[in-house]
């Protein structure tokens, strides 16, 4: 029969290599710009590829908590009227808890996929499958 620790040490050897690095994920911070009655982030594209999401979802979900049309164009994303750049860092918080961190293990290593027409939010670390609402 085999000790804990030699127990511990087989099962910490069959996790994946990620989920063994304690790296935490680093998202810039949006660089927002407000530029007469539009507001720009100029690295939207850039947190959408950190966190690993369609920039298009990322935009959508904003469009609709900000209450404001937008479109991308080029690296940033540009929103009609004038947003406060605290108000933007608040709804991409409540878009990375809802989207990105899995409810589970709380870690980033996720995606969304679709099953059933439903998505789902797949944690890479842990297995976990949960489901996300559709942004409509």
């Amino acid at each position: 029969m085999k000790d804990y620790k030699q127990m511990l040490e087989e099962a910490l050897s069959k996790l994946p290599e990620e989920v063994k690095l304690d790296v935490r994920l680093e998202i810039p911070k949006p660089e927002v710009v407000v530029s007469g009655n539009q507001t720009y982030i100029n690295n939207f594209v850039e947190i959408a590829n950190v966190i690993r999401r369609k920039p298009d979802h990322l935009l959508k979900f904003l469009s609709k908590e900000l209450a404001s049309p937008a479109h991308i164009e080029g690296n940033r994303a540009i929103f009609q009227g004038k947003l406060y750049g605290s108000l933007i860092e608040r709804k991409l918080e409540s878009y990375y808890k809802e989207f990105l961190y899995c409810p589970e293990c709380k870690k980033p290593d996720t995606q969304i996929i679709k099953q059933d027409r439903i998505s789902l939010l797949k944690c890479e670390a842990c297995g976990a499958k949960t489901p996300v609402r559709q942004i409509k």
